[in-house]
């Protein structure tokens, strides 16, 4: 469903079917009949966990798109991220985790402060992991929110078989409004994929082991393409009318710099690699161009948005020259 539907949906949609817990609700046991059917889960345990799972309507309302895309800024979006807080929290961050972080470079090729960022966007380095129970939420967002109820489905369905390799009940996980868990905001899918027991403690604890969260979003990367001391995103400039070629063809690298010349694009000491241009609009002002490398890519497996990715760019380049700053004052 494109963004603009959303938006019309959003604008039109009645009174959700919030009322009352879902296991009375007949797409819920048809879920709990099919869980039964591909895991063996007890048909009776699953009723029971949804008689207590009260829908989260706020969850709805929270990641439903914005009613006018044209508010969208990467100027605001920005400084939201790469601010004091998060730099001086991150070095923090940094000093503590130092021994896991070069664990995890080491490990996976990710850089430090790329992951630090990422931990510092998601999460402010823990302090912010998220409220909302994530069963009931991703209950509500797989049975009453349509545009993206087979996404939240299959978290629904990682998260029973999670807490079950876990030997913990659905019911204790905690998370943000779309269902993402602990320090790092993993989707219970993205835990069971990606997360890695990175302080050698027998189990994978993303919400109260910082290390385990270190390692995981270093595996995550990793596995998603993330190339050792490859290059992120470099400044360009575009002129004329083909560069919008470019744009249309999204954010996946597939020409060189060289070759996007003939698109009218140019970029100061751009490494000669597969690369993809960037466009970050801000209302009023000139659209910023960059090229973004497949580690740029990578970052968009996280959160799948150019504004996320460059975010986090820029706040790991802010920690990089800070702590770098303050180890040559010593």
């Amino acid at each position: 469903m494109n963004r603009l539907a959303l938006i019309l949906l959003s604008a039109l949609w009645p009174a959700f079917s919030l009322a009352g817990n879902f296991s009375q609700r007949a797409d819920v046991r048809e879920f709990i009949a099919e869980m039964h059917e591909k895991h063996g889960f007890e048909r009776t345990q699953l009723m029971r966990l949804f008689s207590h799972a009260q829908p989260q309507p706020k969850a709805i309302r929270a990641i439903m798109p914005p009613r006018d895309p044209s508010v969208r800024s990467w100027q605001t979006y920005r400084s939201r991220y790469v601010e004091p807080v998060r730099i001086e929290g991150g070095l923090r961050f940094w000093e503590q985790q130092r021994e896991a972080l070069e664990a995890a470079q080491s490990a996976y090729g990710v850089s430090q402060e790329i992951i630090v960022a990422i931990i510092g966007v998601e999460t402010v380095y823990g302090r912010n992991t998220g409220r909302f129970p994530a069963l009931a939420t991703l209950a509500t967002l797989a049975f009453d929110y349509p545009p993206r109820a087979g996404l939240f489905r299959n978290e629904l369905e990682a998260l029973l078989l999670l807490a079950r390799e876990s030997r913990r009940s659905p019911l204790g996980y905690l998370g943000s409004y779309a269902g993402a868990l602990g320090i790092p905001q993993f989707l219970p899918s993205s835990v069971r994929n990606w997360g890695v027991d990175f302080d050698g403690d027998g189990r994978i604890d993303l919400a109260g082991s910082a290390a385990d969260a270190v390692g995981s979003v270093a595996n995550f990367l990793k596995s998603h393409g993330w190339e050792p001391e490859g290059p992120v995103a470099v400044p360009a400039r575009v002129s004329g009318e083909r560069y919008a070629e470019l744009i249309e063809a999204g954010i996946a690298p597939r020409l060189t710099p060289a070759q996007m010349q003939e698109y009218g694009v140019t970029a100061d000491d751009a490494p000669e690699a597969p690369c993809a241009l960037i466009d970050l609009v801000t209302p009023g002002e000139p659209m910023e161009y960059w090229l973004g490398y497949r580690n740029f890519h990578a970052l968009t497996r996280y959160n799948r948005s150019s504004f996320y990715a460059m975010a986090v760019y820029a706040l790991s380049r802010e920690l990089r020259m800070e702590r770098e700053a303050r180890l040559a004052s010593r």
